[in-house]
Parts: structure tokens; sequence; C-alpha cells
């Protein structure tokens, strides 16, 4: 198959409805991978950022997410997936929520959860790597609902079990099941009934996202095959996209950026990346490109007109690049830079290599120059962090770290 790494870094929460100092989903409040703070150091001492408090945890590529002062996190420990709450500022045990799974990696990867949960209206929704959807309660840990979407829906396991993210959005939870009863789901978020089903796509391992364009809320999503954008409310379909290698051994992994009525999309094993400019269900192409940015699993960032992110397959040696949004032009790239992830952090990017080096340096079109670096976690690192409060929190397969970034 030629895979050497799972692409499971996904959730998500209502977007632009939670506090700047919160990260209560995937990619951020704004599921684009900025942090709103404004106290953020421009650089951290030789030895890196001061450690705040570790942990040790089971497995997973879930990244945390974090609310109110408690961070969520979601592991597997045994024969369980695990849902934790902690103190964020301790690491201290709060609650925890547990259940049984059987999971088994084909390709012997990791077995723990892909996806990160969400913190929305009070409650934490996970979505496990069987495909089942928990809804607990954020204060006290006492499940509300659970549904085994896989089973439901008869959805296959793919190549890596379920991994993207739920999208909660006005009182649903839209979670890309790609079961042959249904492609897209969306779940009342109070009871976990099926609200409505939308295409027969098989899933992916992106996350969608949502967003106002035109005046209307658009929910995004790459599915194995397309890229879909549909009225979260009713579940119409606006418009499909196709959207997938021509490899069957392939993912479709990074979350769709939305930039006024400009959507950015982007997948690896020769897919490509491509710009559409949305107007109501019709769409038109501004551009696309396998050389721009073809993320493998991590998500693009943006700032000022342009995107910053990885470029090409992770097993075959990634590119650090930046690129004009509007055109898809190659501003600087860095060869053989390796896989991570990247966070906005107001002007600056923090990168999250799999390494386990952290590097902080500025969004600048013109050029790539770290401002600060350090080794923080012993490799390999495939999690989405989360940034709240101007602390960092960072996993990599054994260990959950707190770092103070603030001034």
């Amino acid at each position: 198959m030629g895979l050497r790494l799972v692409f499971f870094v996904c959730a998500l929460a209502p977007i632009g409805s939670t506090a700047a100092a919160d990260w209560p989903q995937f990619l951020g409040p704004t599921r684009d991978g900025v942090y709103a703070g404004t106290d953020i150091a421009p650089t951290w001492p030789a030895g890196g950022p001061a450690v705040v408090w570790k942990k040790d945890v089971g497995e997973g590529f879930a990244g945390p997410v974090v609310a109110s002062g408690k961070l969520i996190l979601f592991h597997r420990v045994s024969g369980k997936e695990i849902i934790e709450c902690l103190d964020a500022a301790t690491g201290k045990n709060v609650w925890v929520y547990d259940y049984p799974t059987s999971y088994r990696d084909d390709f012997g990867f990791d077995e723990g959860p892909r996806s990160a949960p969400v913190i929305a209206g009070g409650t934490v929704y996970a979505y496990g790597a069987e495909g089942v959807l928990s809804a607990v309660d954020f204060a006290t840990g006492k499940v509300r609902w659970t549904v085994a979407a896989h089973q439901k829906f008869r959805s296959p396991k793919g190549w890596f079990g379920s991994a993207g993210s739920p999208l909660v959005e006005a009182g649903k939870v839209l979670v890309n099941v790609g079961g042959q009863d249904a492609g897209i789901v969306a779940f009342d978020a109070a009871t976990g009934n099926v609200a409505w089903k939308a295409t027969s796509d098989e899933a992916s391992y992106s996350s969608p996202t949502v967003a106002t364009i035109g005046g209307a809320r658009h929910a995004l999503f790459v599915t194995r095959s397309n890229v879909v954008d549909l009225d979260p409310a009713n579940g119409q379909v606006r418009f499909t996209l196709p959207f997938r290698s021509r490899s069957s051994a392939s993912v479709n992994a990074a979350t769709p950026l939305a930039i006024g009525n400009l959507v950015y999309v982007s997948a690896s094993y020769g897919t490509g990346a491509a710009l559409l400019d949305v107007n109501g269900s019709q769409f038109r192409k501004v551009w696309a490109s396998d050389d721009a940015i073809s993320n493998h699993y991590s998500t693009c960032v943006y700032r000022d007109g342009y995107l910053y992110g990885f470029h090409g397959r992770q097993e075959e040696g990634q590119t650090l690049r930046a690129i004009e949004m509007k055109t898809g032009k190659v501003m600087w790239s860095v060869e053989g830079y390796g896989a991570g992830t990247i966070t906005l952090a107001g002007d600056r990017l923090l990168i999250l290599r799999e390494s386990g080096e952290l590097v902080m340096a500025p969004a600048s079109p013109k050029e790539f120059r770290p401002s600060a670096q350090a080794h923080v976690l012993k490799a390999v690192v495939r999690a989405y962090p989360a940034i709240a409060d101007g602390r960092l929190y960072a996993r990599n397969e054994h260990t959950l770290m707190c770092f103070r970034l603030s001034r």
C-alpha cells in the first residue's frame, strides 16, 4: 500500500461561538487553525517553552480540546475508548467516561481514536475509530446518548477506521459516516436522532467545516470522492466537485478552508489543490494545481492573502511552503522539512513537526526564518495540538504535555 502514516487528526464545534481563550474543536474555535489570543510571547528560552505539566496517555491520534478551563482527551487504554476530562491548568483528572472497543488496525498502526472530540453546548461529542458517536455531559461525564453509526448505516471500515471529526452546527451534529445507507448524516445534538441524510459517498479522513457565504450557511465536506457543499439545516446538496486520487490506496484528510466566498481544498496522491469561488449553489474554479500545496494530512493556515502548509506525501519527504492564495504561486519552499502541523497565532506560525520539534516563525510570504525552535516531545508527533489561555497542549504516542507560551 505504501502508507507509513495514519492520517487521523480531526475535530469540531459551533464555529465562532466560543471565547478566544478556548480551543473547543479540531483547528480551534473558527476551524481554521487560528489562535485569536494576543498573549503569545515572541520567543522562548533556549531550552524551549516552560513545561506546566505532563501526563501519560493511551493510544490515539486525537488531539486535545479545551474549553472553560477544562481539557478533553480522547484516547484508548487496553480495550476501552476513553473520554477523559482534565483540569487544563494542572492536568488533574476531573471525570472519565469509557466504553469497550475491539478496533484493530489492518496495517499495524495505532489503534486508538483518530478524531479530536468537540465541546459544544455543555456536551462533549466524540467519534471513535469504530464509528461510535458519543454525547457526554461536559460538567459531569455522564453519557447522554450514543449511536453506533457504522452499524446503523453499514459503513465499511476503510483503510484506517473513522477519523473525520463531527461538525456541530445549529443543534445538529454532522458526521461523515460514509455508509451504504447514508454518506453524510446529521444527528439531533440533544437526542442523537437522525435529522437528515445526504449523499452516498464513502467517508474520508477529513473533518468538515462550516462558513457563511453570501449570507447563507454552507457545510463543506471532503469525502472519499468529492468536495460537497450542503445546507447544514436540511442536508440539501448545493454542489459536488469530484476530488479523488486515481490510486485506491489514498486518503483525503485536510479540512477545507473558507475565506470569504473562496474555498480552498487540498489533497495528496496526485489530487492537488483547488480554489473555488462559491456563489449560492454554483462555483467557479479559480485555479487547480498539484504543484502549489498538496496537503497529505495537515491543513494549511491563511493570513493576509497567503497560505502556509505542508506539500507532498509524508513518507516521501514533505516540503514546507507559502503560496499566494488567489493564484497558487509558490512564494517560498523549504525542501525536506518533514511532516507536521501548523497553527497561526497572531502574525506567527507555530509548527509542530513529527520529530517533536516546535518552531515559531513569522507568517511572511517573503521568507521562512524561524525566530524560536526547541525539541519538546519525543517522536512521533502526529496529533494536532491545542492552544488556549496562552498554553500549548500537545501529545505524542505516549505523553500529553502542557507548555506555557504566554508572555
